[in-house]
């Protein structure tokens, strides 16, 4: 979590080391070569296929910036290299990731997210954008209730009131399913007398982001800039690192709201 998030503090650093990198396919075929285990200046040809003179001359450069060290005839890349050459992985991933949900990140509100959790986006790599149609308007509304009627366990950040998304998890309080729920204000009013769920906490502030995690799948709806909720854009996964990384959010978000 840690070295996430000094990763996204230091984006101006990464950028310098992917300009340094990408600079010179062969520099990245050294480095790529490396980073799989140490080797002499004979298997780096070998390796690589490039020319000695070639290799020779990349090595001295990648010496004098502190990406590679030689010792005992081999070759190895120094810890500040492997971690760099990490961050240029998982600050690429994130950038994929930007690229691909640029529907729902642009124009959206993203800043309720919490810095934390941004560290750890490259973890939605295997997220999928579920989109409405004409044909069907509330698709994804449809997909939230079912996921929450399938549901052994749920965590929850809703931020207005759907009368169908609450039968939902009142059904789930009544079969003895464990349900955490955070609301804004105006909506803990409307619930606060008639509601079973036991765990339902308000929160201040308003058009946060929507986040349902379940024992099964994970989903992130945002708002739009212009205040209102985009019920067309979901952000929805059942794979375990994007389970995991809405978890962090709900505990995240939960550490802001309890200060």
């Amino acid at each position: 979590m840690i070295e996430n998030l000094e990763r996204v503090q230091n984006v101006d650093s990464i950028f310098e080391d992917v300009k340094f990198a990408t600079n010179s396919a062969i520099r990245l075929k050294i480095l790529a070569t490396l980073y799989e285990k140490p080797q002499n200046m004979k298997e780096l040809t070998e390796t690589t296929s490039l020319s000695y003179s070639s290799i020779s001359s990349n090595m001295h450069v990648l010496e004098l910036r502190d990406f590679i060290y030689r010792q005992h005839n081999k070759y190895f890349l120094t810890n500040s290299a492997r971690l760099r050459i990490e961050n240029i992985m998982e600050f690429n991933r994130v950038v994929m990731l930007i690229n691909e949900f640029f529907n729902i990140l642009d124009h959206h509100v993203v800043g309720m997210i919490p810095t934390e959790s941004v560290a750890e986006l490259y973890l939605l790599g295997n997220a999928n954008l579920m989109e409405s149609s004409g044909v069907d308007a509330y698709r994804t509304y449809n997909f939230i209730d079912r996921c929450l009627s399938m549901a052994s366990d749920v965590k929850c950040v809703l931020p207005f009131y759907y009368e169908p998304f609450f039968n939902s998890l009142e059904d789930l309080v009544s079969k003895d399913r464990d349900v955490e729920l955070f609301v804004p204000f105006d909506v803990f009013e409307i619930i606060e007398d008639e509601t079973k769920i036991k765990n339902v906490t308000y929160v201040d502030e308003d058009n946060v982001f929507l986040l349902i995690v379940t024992n099964q799948v994970m989903i992130l709806g945002l708002f739009m800039e212009n205040g209102f909720f985009d019920k067309n854009r979901l952000i929805a996964s059942k794979n375990p690192d994007s389970l995991l990384w809405a978890n962090n959010l709900f505990e995240n978000f939960k550490k802001r709201n309890d200060k």
